[in-house]
């Protein structure tokens, strides 16, 4: 009998703002150990939090965003527990009344669109971080990130496979990214997630949930999870029961451990915060920020799909990041051939980045390099195959155009009628066995020996024969 996994994920985003949530230290990444952590976060007696007036309209502009209810009324409390790396003993967080109600976002499947219900979406601020290298058996505490602004957005259990669970996230990175409210790095910790996941019978009641703390990374969430249902399966196919719990997870091991016996909201002793009022919300502040909200991703992919006629594959690829799809628009307008832009994107410079873990935005070809490539493409001065060895020199920063390198290695591409006829005359020459065995060849086999042969012209003119004439000419002669 079949089981079926449940998973709901608490995802938390950092938000862009250039000073803490109730501070005005700085949020700056990769400052030296305990350099941005002022009084306020660290609770020193006497000092009293001031609310991030920004981080509020960024958690506005994600509510509006996936269509939830933005509370009006919306209350900070006091979470607490104590840990090294809470200084305050408490964490300033949201649970009766957040300012993000229920909303949604429908992500792309295998069987078409699923809805993922948004519980809510809550404000708090962040922990430090424990260090634990270079410490010879103790820990060291980096209070920087303490007080930096989260926005936690918790979705109901909705997913029932890793798989969709990492579109969500990566749902959640574009929205983010496209309203300029985290940088959604998650190599830096900027987006992060704890998935909580449980396995059943199918149409039996939930089963028991195990929560998998602080994963940041798309392909560490996809293994993490499939660990974990796997493990779960194991235990209740053996007559076993599982445990409420918190594991981490490791990627090295590939395996899921114990940390701590899963905590209940009351464990935490919520209450208000009693230095900060509540936060009322009006109907113009919503507006406000309704009026700033940029083009967001799945309007932006129907938009390239009626512009560009981008099929829906290309435009969803490419619109998984506004970088990227900033990137496209700019490349599509500078070569007049989107489809040839979408083609180049997709292929090698994906490779390209891929092959040198870079992000768009740190391409070394600009989008106007590569307009010009594709435009030497269309227009025949080069063929296909020595526009890929064009690519790889601007790569590698060894011209700062492509006309330059063509032009300076000679890669022009022939249209000399008299120059391709020789060619083509010296291969069919050396290659008489294969032209006799073409002309007694069906045409689905000379179809086939047509490439043989002018894979052979293009060999011995380095690239450079127009492919249009050289089958033309190739055809008659054979």
């Amino acid at each position: 009998m079949s089981w079926e996994t449940v998973i709901g994920l608490e995802v938390h985003v950092q938000l862009s703002t250039a000073s803490k949530i109730f501070s005005g230290a700085g949020t700056a990444f990769g400052a030296p150990p305990n350099t941005q952590a002022c009084a306020i976060d660290l609770a020193l007696p006497g000092t009293l939090p001031v609310l991030n007036a920004q981080a509020v309209n960024y958690a506005i502009m994600f509510g509006l965003a996936i269509n939830a209810d933005i509370e009006k009324h919306a209350v900070f409390e006091r979470k607490n527990y104590f840990y090294p790396d809470l200084p305050k003993g408490y964490q300033t967080s949201q649970m009766a009344a957040p300012i993000i109600g229920p909303g949604f976002i429908d992500i792309p499947t295998e069987d078409g669109e699923l809805r993922v219900r948004i519980h809510h979406a809550h404000l708090e601020e962040d922990a430090g971080k424990s260090l634990h290298e270079d410490f010879h058996g103790m820990s060291g505490i980096d209070l920087n990130r303490a007080g930096t602004p989260l926005l936690e957005i918790v979705s109901e259990p909705d997913m029932r496979s890793a798989e969709q669970a990492v579109a969500y996230m990566r749902k959640i990175h574009a929205i983010v990214t496209y309203l300029g409210i985290s940088d959604g790095d998650l190599s830096q910790g900027s987006l992060r997630c704890d998935a909580n996941v449980s396995v059943r019978r199918p149409g039996a009641e939930l089963g028991t949930r195990a929560e998998l703390k602080n994963i940041n990374s798309f392909r560490f969430i996809e293994r993490a999870i499939n660990v974990e249902v796997a493990r779960q399966i194991d235990i209740l196919e053996d007559g076993g029961s599982i445990k409420q719990e918190t594991r981490l997870y490791d990627s090295d091991r590939n395996e899921t451990r114990p940390m701590r016996s899963k905590e209940e909201a009351n464990d935490y002793r919520y209450f208000p915060c009693p230095d900060l009022l509540p936060l009322d919300i009006s109907d113009d502040d919503i507006e406000r920020m309704r009026a700033q909200m940029p083009e967001l991703p799945d309007a932006r992919r129907l938009r390239l799909q009626n512009e560009y006629q981008l099929s829906d594959y290309d435009a969803a690829l490419i619109t998984e990041q506004r970088a990227l799809a900033d990137y496209f628009e700019t490349l599509a307008k500078g070569c007049g051939d989107a489809k040839a832009a979408a083609n180049w994107i997709n292929g090698e410079l994906a490779a390209a980045l891929n092959r040198d873990d870079l992000e768009i935005t740190a391409s070394p070809v600009t989008a106007d390099q590569l307009a010009q490539l594709i435009a030497r493409i269309n227009d025949n001065t080069v063929s296909g195959k020595i526009a890929k060895q064009i690519f790889e020199a601007l790569w590698n920063g060894e011209g700062e155009s492509a006309d330059v390198i063509i032009d300076a290695r000679g890669l022009k591409q022939s249209s000399d009628s008299g120059e391709i006829e020789a060619w083509v005359d010296q291969v069919l020459a050396e290659n008489a066995e294969q032209v006799a065995q073409f002309r007694e060849a069906d045409d689905k086999k000379r179809k086939k020996m047509l490439g043989y042969f002018v894979g052979q012209i293009m060999k011995i003119s380095q690239g450079q024969a127009n492919p249009g004439m050289v089958n033309k000419i190739l055809q008659q002669k054979l």
